[in-house]
Parts: C-alpha cells; structure tokens; sequence
C-alpha cells in the first residue's frame, strides 16, 4: 500500500515502500573521445500521450481533487479529475469547431489557474500546441518586446488571459489582433469573450475521432525560452517527450507509484519546471496541485506561508531563493514547520545550486519535524528542451550539489572541453527542435543527433559512477582574464556563496578581459540597510581571505561590490524563477562594473 486518501483529498502516510530505485550507470568510451553515459535500467512502456493519465483517473477516482485555487478572500476552490475531464472534452470540442489546430496555438498570457490549466490540456487533447506566456511579458515591460515577438512567431489562433483589463495593452498589439480573447474575467476590454462560452456545449463524436487521431510527435506544448542571450526561442515539447519523462522520473522515484502525490507549487507554468515537470507529474500519478498564489519574493512570501498552513505537500518543488526565504520562517514556528513537514518526503531544489548553509539549516529542520525514515534532499538536471528532467537524485543522502544520474533511455555524451567536460544528451525526451526557427534547432544537435545543453558536468566520485554528478556551471558563463586563465565561474560562485553564507543572497562572478576577478554581490533583504556599514564590508572580507587561502588566479577573488538596486523583474535581470541574468545586469547596469574595478570607490571591498 501506499497513501490513502481521506474524504477530503489529503493522504495518510503509510511507509511500507521503498521510496528510490537503485541508481545503476554503464559508461562506455565514446569513439569521438569523452564518454557515453547512461542508466543500467531500461524505460518501461508507457502511453505516449499525457492527457490521456487524466481521462484514465477520471474512471479510476473521479471524486479525488485535481486542481485547487485560493479565492480572493478565504477558502479554496477546486475541480475533481471526473469534472476536469468534462471540462476538458467540451473546450477542446469548442476549440476545434473555432477551427484552432496546430498553425494557430492557443496562448495563455496570465499566470497559474484552474481556467489555464484546462484551456492548456484540452488543447493538447486534440492536437493543438498551447503555449504559456511568462506575464511580466505583458505586464512589467513597458515596451513589451519580448511578448511582441513571442505572438509574432506564435501567430496564435486563440488568446486566454484570467483577468482582461490588466492585460488589455498587450491584447491590442498588432501580433495580437488576428487572435479570439477568452478570459475568466473579460470586463473592461470589448474583444474578450467569457471562458464559460468554451465549455458551454457538450462534446460529441467528432471529439472521439480527433483525440484518436492525435500523433504522439507532434508539438504539443511550446515553452519560451528566458531570453537571457537574446530573444526567446520556443521549445517544441511534443506529447511522448513530456510522456517518456514523467515514466523516467517515476522509475527513479518509485515511490510515485504507489503514492499520489500532493504538491503546493508557485512555480510558473511557462517554465518547464512548474508546467512539464510539476503539473504532469501531478496528472500523471492522480495526485492533487493546490495553486500556490505567493512567490518568494518579501511581500508575497507570507501568502505561501498563509497556504502551507492549509496544506501539507508530500513534496517541496522549490528554488534556493524560495527556501532562503522559507528557512526563517519555519525556524521561528514550530506549528507551521509541523505542518510543512508532516507529510513530506522530498525537498527538491533547482534553478541554481543550493548554497551548503541553506542545505544544512534544512535539514535540521527536516531531522527536528520530519517524519520517522527522513525527509530527502534532491535535486535533478535538466533544460527546457529536456521536458525536462535528464538526471535526477534518487538515493537517500546524495551530496551537496549532486544532480543525480542519468535517467531510464537518456544517453550522456561528456565531451572534454579544456578543463570541463560538455554534456550532450540523446533520447526519448529531447525536443525534435524551436519552432519556426529552423536555424536555431541546426545547429542545437551534433552531427550523433545529441543535444548540445551548453552544460558541463563533473563526477561526484569518478571511481564510483553511480554516485552520480555534479553540476559544473554553463560553459558559457566561464571566461578568461587578461591574463588567459580560464574562471570556472559557476564552481567558484557555488563555492563563494557558501563562504559568505549569510552576508549575500546571490552573486555573479565577473571578470572577463580585466586581470582580476571580482563579485557583484545581491544582499539578502534583511541586510539592505546595511550595505556600506565597515561591519558588512568586513564580514565580507573576512569571508573572501578565508576563501582565497591558497587559491591559484583561476579561483582567487580580488574585489567585491553590493548591488544597491535589487535586480528587477520588469528589466529582464532575474527570472520569474529568481537566477540572475548576468548578461541584462552588466548592459543595464555598466556603472556597477566600471566601479567595481575602481580602487578609489569606498564600497569596494577587497580581502
């Protein structure tokens, strides 16, 4: 047995089952050079349509919660599996008779809902690309460049927004004139027609034919890119991609199996970790996502915590920043820390690495509120073009920064790129390509048909494979000194991070061309006022001489700057995720540079 569930939806723990499979990894000589890396155990069949997990628990559990969403005020609302399949069936019978199809995808310019949820999966039910557009796209940026040429290379046949007012500038772009709106809310802008008019009339025969007739290979979600080196690029996720991964997660994760499970998820839905990984693994195992409507960020942050209250997830998807944010509070209430971890068996992190105090300070809380047999750290690799999970940690006490090994039918190219080793992937969850951007999906594959991730990797242990790896930074985030040494810039910001512990929050490693490397440094919050005091500039130094003991040319940091405006959002400087866009800071912000190597400048810190 696994979990049982309650009247309510809400599971009981019953810990009679092993929680990860083995990790078990072949690697063999590639003949190019490096090595070809890949998991001893086979990917087991499957259905390769994910929608089709919904309709199959809409028979098997029909009453159990698919979806919840916090009202406005108290209380929640939400929408079983048996009546989100009928939603589902009578608007993809809608979409089809406003003559949507694969030339003309389905947008959603608003956040995580309910509404999106099935606009987005009846869709895919029928063969319609449905694509999830970051909001800050719309909403944030003044110029809205980058929604102008996301809708450009859509050239969407229908556009769902929750709220239409907020919205109504980018629903009179030029790119956004030839679409249909629908929106929950369509008071204030003439053109949007209401949701309910999508699941109005009930499916009929037709409907049947067409989800039938639905090819596994074709696109079925689009996923914008962040745009960090230009502008989006929309990843074709096509139905046995995002199928094949969830199977591959599930036979790492065996537990999955035999326990639905019960998320609490801010995460976005136009990022793949929130949408693919997230909202299918839920559908995938008939499990429950209550909508987390707060964000990590100070001011939002309290209404997760007002959630967690409400509901006890059996795991934690999370991002570093989020848990930074999450530590304290959990430290300081032992109620809400009971709730938070009564059920939980997994704190899974990822979009950047978890700096070790973090890690540490979470587990204590993990040992002193968790249940009986632990609560395990885990972490995962992966890319937008990956669906998005290429490895993934299923072993009990992994190590710090360990992202796993490689997953059921993924194959691992490590290819020796001076000091570093590139990492190429091969299988059955790799986009086919960019959509409408034959030149960007050329040259994304080599000349085997692997992946070109632009990732390095690293053993944990070389002697011991199956300990897996550990992420060594993007190999276009290093660069050279004046000097030509070469800076692991994501090893040293991982090991920087950890030695300032509390005195940042984030950091880029900068340096390029100057003779010297420096940090630009993100203060934590609750630190901002005291950005110039001597006592943080000393706390700072004293962490850098500390890190700098012994260190060669290639590790030894020579200077430190505090950014005084917080990243921004609307300015493409930190995703909706929380990583820092190291490229849009330096171009909007060339002063910061220009003052970090000035040794005249006062707040300069040097070891």
């Amino acid at each position: 047995m696994g979990m049982q569930a309650d009247a309510d939806g809400d599971w009981g723990w019953i810990p009679d089952f092993h929680v990860f499979s083995e990790p078990r990894v072949r690697v063999a000589a590639h003949p190019g050079g490096g090595w070809v890396v890949r998991s001893a155990s086979p990917l087991p069949g499957h259905s390769p349509l994910i929608t089709r997990h919904l309709f199959a628990w809409a028979e098997r559990t029909p009453d159990r919660p698919f979806l919840r969403q916090r009202l406005a005020g108290a209380g929640w609302r939400g929408i079983t599996y048996a009546e989100a399949a009928e939603a589902i069936r009578r608007i993809a019978g809608t979409l089809r008779r406003l003559g949507l199809g694969p030339e003309h995808p389905v947008a959603v310019l608003s956040g995580n809902a309910i509404e999106h949820a099935l606009l987005g999966l009846a869709a895919q039910t029928v063969g319609i690309p449905y694509a999830a557009i970051s909001p800050p796209y719309s909403l944030a940026d003044p110029e809205m460049g980058k929604l102008r040429h996301v809708l450009a290379k859509l050239r969407p046949g229908l556009i769902h927004v929750d709220a239409a007012l907020p919205f109504s500038r980018a629903l009179a772009l030029e790119e956004a004139r030839g679409a249909l709106v629908f929106a929950s809310d369509p008071g204030g802008v003439t053109r949007a027609r209401p949701f309910a008019e999508l699941t109005a009339q009930p499916a009929d025969a037709a409907l049947d034919r067409a989800m039938a007739a639905v090819d596994p290979d074709a696109p079925a979600k689009l996923l914008f890119t962040s745009g960090s080196t230009g502008m989006p690029k929309g990843v074709i996720a096509t139905h046995r991609m995002m199928a094949a991964n969830q199977e591959q997660i599930a036979e790492a994760w065996t537990f999955l199996r035999h326990e639905p499970p019960v998320l609490l998820d801010w995460l976005p839905w136009n990022h793949v970790f929130g949408n693919s990984k997230n909202l299918n693994m839920v559908l995938r195992h008939g499990g429950t996502l209550w909508i987390d409507d707060g964000r990590p960020v100070p001011g939002e942050v309290e209404r997760t915590l007002e959630n967690l209250r409400a509901v006890s997830p059996t795991i934690s998807f999370n991002v570093p920043k989020g848990y930074e944010l999450l530590i304290p509070r959990l430290e300081a209430d032992p109620a809400l820390a009971g709730a938070f971890f009564a059920r939980l068996r997994l704190m899974f992190y990822a979009g950047a690495a978890l700096p070790p105090p973090l890690w540490r300070r979470l587990e204590a809380l993990a040992e002193r509120h968790g249940r009986p047999g632990g609560v395990h750290m885990v972490s995962s690799w992966g890319l937008t073009e990956t669906a998005p999970s290429i490895s993934m940690v299923h072993v009990p006490r992994a190590a710090v920064g360990c992202v796993g090994t490689p997953l059921p039918g993924v194959e691992i190219r490590l290819v020796p790129d001076g000091d570093k080793l590139e990492a190429r992937v091969r299988g059955p969850n790799i986009t086919p390509g960019y959509w409408r951007d034959p030149e960007a999906t050329a040259t994304a594959f080599d000349e085997e048909g692997f992946f070109r991730t632009g990732d390095a990797l690293r053993w944990v242990d070389p002697a011991h494979p199956d300990h897996g790896f550990i992420f060594d930074g993007r190999l276009t985030e290093d660069f050279k000194l004046s000097t030509g040494t070469r800076v692991n810039a994501g090893e040293l910001r991982i090991r920087a991070l950890a030695a300032l512990n509390a005195a940042a929050r984030d950091l880029l490693v900068v340096g390029e061309n100057r003779q010297e490397i420096g940090l630009l440094l993100v203060p934590p919050d609750h630190r901002r006022a005291e950005l110039g005091s001597p006592a943080l500039a000393a706390e700072v130094a004293a962490a850098l001489r500390v890190l700098n003991e012994g260190a060669p040319s290639s590790r030894f940091i020579a200077r430190a700057l505090f950014l005084r405006e917080p990243p921004s959002l609307a300015a493409g400087e930190m995703t909706d995720k929380g990583s820092l866009n190291l490229r849009a800071i330096l171009r909007r912000r060339p002063e910061e540079m220009v003052r970090l190597y000035e040794d005249e400048d006062p707040e300069v810190i040097r070891p």
